[in-house]
């Protein structure tokens, strides 16, 4: 008879209920009936690798934030949210303007050049570019997914999912296929993530009524630094309307290591 662990349990869990929080949580309480060969098997049948709350190289950022994922599965290399002064959200409008990308190419480009980490959601738009930035400058990047772990969404950026595989991280609280859900609550549950993993969330551009501003209301409830790209005074720009709240501005690369409190290094 296979042996239970707690890794596995929560790994059946997550995947019997489809990386929902509520009800993993509400099995365990009520201390569901599980058989260990069905916990065996469903561990056995994942391609991802997986970590949960109770293993030594969960994120340690992740275990402060509101209902902190039981499991994430994910491909890559973990250990690249393992500390979050090195860790850069970058996140953005969906519809971004030719300004934005260019912004976000300069910016998550720069911050990655010099070893921050560039976290998104892998959306299309402000988060894409920010991402493929990062890695067209030798640096970093992790795709926290709204969906299931292999289940690249938007469909557009299957190839930028497959590089991140590669030579970053991706992850999800989503197993398998899981599709883009038509409860609201997948991608806002997903930006709690990506405020959580990181010390600064950079807002490159988004309209007053963005669901960028979830993540943004993640990061401040979280206790996190929250900076923002100025954009045009006659748009509709919730960054410039941050910036009037005393959001920092973040005008270059080094505009954001300094809030990063980055120092430059002797013969750099």
């Amino acid at each position: 008879m296979e042996r239970l662990t707690t890794h596995s349990i929560l790994v059946h869990l997550a995947v019997k209920y489809e990386g929902e929080w509520d009800r993993i949580y509400d099995a365990i309480k009520r201390k569901e009936h599980l058989e260990p060969n069905e916990v065996a098997s469903t561990n056995k049948a994942l391609k991802c690798k997986t970590t949960t709350l109770m293993d030594p190289d969960y994120p340690p950022s992740l275990k402060k934030i509101y209902k902190p994922p039981l499991v994430l599965f994910y491909y890559g290399d973990l250990s690249l949210v393992s500390e979050e002064e090195k860790c850069v959200s970058y996140v953005g409008s969906r519809d971004s303007s030719t300004y934005g990308n260019k912004m976000a190419e300069i910016l998550a480009g720069g911050i990655a050049k010099e070893g921050f980490t560039i976290v998104s959601g892998m959306a299309r738009g402000i988060d894409g570019v920010a991402t493929r930035a990062a890695l067209d400058a030798g640096g970093k990047a992790v795709a926290v997914l709204g969906t299931g772990i292999d289940f690249p969404y938007p469909s557009s950026n299957t190839d930028l999912y497959k590089r991140i595989k590669e030579e970053g991280l991706v992850l999800s609280e989503r197993p398998g296929r899981y599709p883009p859900s038509q409860d609201k609550d997948t991608f806002p549950a997903r930006n709690r993530i990506i405020a959580g993993l990181s010390k600064l969330t950079i807002v490159g551009e988004a309209n007053r009524h963005s669901g960028t501003l979830i993540t943004v209301g993640y990061a401040l409830d979280f206790g996190k630094d929250v900076a923002c790209v100025p954009y045009h005074a006659d748009e509709d720009s919730a960054c410039n309307l941050l910036i009037r709240d005393g959001a920092p501005v973040v005008c270059s690369t080094m505009d954001a290591l300094d809030l990063l409190g980055w120092v430059k290094e002797k013969g750099d």
